[in-house]
């Protein structure tokens, strides 16, 4: 399952890539954005490999180097949200509230659930599932960019910020049931945090206060130039 989140994710901005819709000329905040990110997915995936591998004295180890980078996913990430919305608006296919108070509410919930599974790491059947959940809540950028999402309009952002990533957690739970016969509650703890963000963020960004927030965030710039309401590319 690692690795299938690791796919959606690297799929999606090669995709990207590959059909001009992005390149390397884009400016520094881009790059050291994807550094960060990329870094991430780096150590998520070198984490999981040393655990196959039974090596728990490095995992241990680099785990410190992945609570140090968690924030640093949070900030930038906020950052990225905040230059994208005020240079062009954002994607057009998702509304502008929801994107710029969606985005920041996903991070957070990554690393609510990344930091609960660091507390939780002596309790690997707790840590295991946490940071999972975590990664499935950062997977969002990945579905958008492999989904038909302009196809989707209004449901766009539920698709893929919520219903995609998903996926991953539900097949943990039913990985668990055919096991054991019951699910870990930690599944349950990881869904319901993404859930509730969604929702939260969602209550916000299509109320008055949201609207507020976002012609606020995007006055004086470009980004204020494109209607509030997703619309076709």
């Amino acid at each position: 399952m690692s690795l299938a989140m690791i796919a959606v994710i690297i799929g999606g901005f090669s995709l990207n890539l590959a059909a001009g819709r992005s390149s390397f000329g884009l400016p520094l905040i881009y790059h050291v954005h994807a550094f960060v990110f990329m870094g991430w997915i780096a150590i998520f995936l070198v984490q999981n490999l040393l655990i196959a591998t039974e090596n728990l004295r490095l995992h241990r180890k680099l785990g410190w180097i992945a609570l140090v980078w968690v924030p640093m996913m949070v900030a930038m990430g906020m950052a990225i949200v905040l230059y994208s919305v005020r240079d062009h608006g954002g994607p057009p296919f998702f509304a502008l509230p929801e994107f710029l108070i969606g985005n920041p509410a996903g991070l957070l919930c990554f690393g609510g659930l990344a930091l609960s599974g660091f507390a939780l790491r002596k309790r690997s059947d707790w840590h295991r599932r946490l940071m999972l959940c975590s990664m499935a809540a950062i997977t969002g950028p990945g579905f958008g960019r492999l989904l038909p999402v302009p196809f989707m309009i209004p449901w766009s952002w539920t698709v893929a910020a919520l219903i995609a990533p998903s996926i991953f957690p539900l097949i943990g739970m039913a990985v668990d049931w055919k096991r054991s016969g019951r699910v870990h509650p930690a599944w349950l703890w990881g869904l319901g945090a993404m859930a509730g963000t969604f929702l939260v963020a969602q209550a916000i960004a299509f109320s008055p206060l949201g609207e507020t927030i976002a012609r606020a965030v995007v006055a004086g710039t470009p980004g204020a130039e494109r209607p509030m309401a997703a619309r076709w590319p």
